[in-house]
Order: structure tokens, then C-alpha cells, then sequence
């Protein structure tokens, strides 16, 4: 029974990234990791063997083990790329805050207005924003 629920939510997780990407809700360049994982867990799960002989073959006595062990590794592995491609759009997110903020001067210096009801920080509301223009 465990052959079958294992084949079945790897299967599941397939189709779910496939969904997922064709909806645009998954770019193509995480699919791939995840299709590939999916993949390898429909092949160890269609043949347990394949477990028990690469767990012999590295010298790990329970195959469940190395299963985890792989399993922890790829999780430390998509941190890693997660933290960095967050890191890389923080530092674009600062960048255009920066330049909306000098074009915003640029604006209000080329207007002449006093601009009183313009934020002038990040950390303001946009919302209260939107509603300080509906009222003038």
C-alpha cells in the first residue's frame, strides 16, 4: 500500500507543478527542479530497489536515510537559491525606490507645486496616498 500512496503523490506533485505552470503561477526555471524531483520520486517509487542499491553503494544501512539526507540537502540547496534571488530583488526594489524618489523631486521642482500631500518615504501608506489624491 505505501508503493501505491507514494507513486500517487508523486504523481500528484507532477501534475501540480504542471498546473501550476501553466497557469504562470511557477516560472519555467523552478519548474525544472521540481519536474526533475517529481520525476526521481515516480522512478523510486515505481522501483524501491533502486534505493536499497544506491544506499548500499554508499554505505548508508537504511535506505530511508539517505532518502532523507538527499531530501535535506536539496531543501538546503533551494534556501540557498531562494536567499539569493531575494537578495537580488531587494537591491533592485532599492534601486527603483531611489529613482522614483529623484524623479519624484524632478516633478515637484518642475511643477512648482509644494506637493504637501505627496509622500515622501517609503514607509508611507500608498493607500493613504491614493486617498489624499481623490481628495483634492
Amino acid at each position: 500500500m505505501s508503493v501505491a500512496l507514494s507513486l500517487f503523490s508523486s504523481i500528484l506533485i507532477v501534475v501540480a507543478v504542471l498546473v501550476m505552470l501553466r497557469n504562470g503561477k511557477l516560472r519555467e526555471k523552478y519548474a525544472i527542479l521540481w519536474l526533475v524531483i517529481g520525476s526521481l520520486s515516480i522512478v523510486l517509487a515505481l522501483f524501491p530497489s533502486m534505493l536499497e542499491f544506491a544506499a548500499d553503494a554508499v554505505g548508508v544501512i537504511v535506505p530511508a536515510n539517505l532518502l532523507f539526507a538527499l531530501a535535506i540537502l536539496l531543501l538546503l540547496g533551494v534556501s540557498l537559491h531562494v536567499s539569493r534571488e531575494l537578495t537580488i530583488l531587494e537591491d533592485e526594489t532599492r534601486i527603483l525606490a531611489e529613482e522614483v524618489s529623484i524623479l519624484r523631486s524632478a516633478v515637484e521642482r518642475l511643477s512648482g507645486s509644494n506637493a504637501t500631500n505627496v509622500p515622501r518615504d517609503r514607509t508611507d501608506n500608498p493607500m493613504n496616498f491614493d486617498q489624499q489624491r481623490k481628495d483634492q
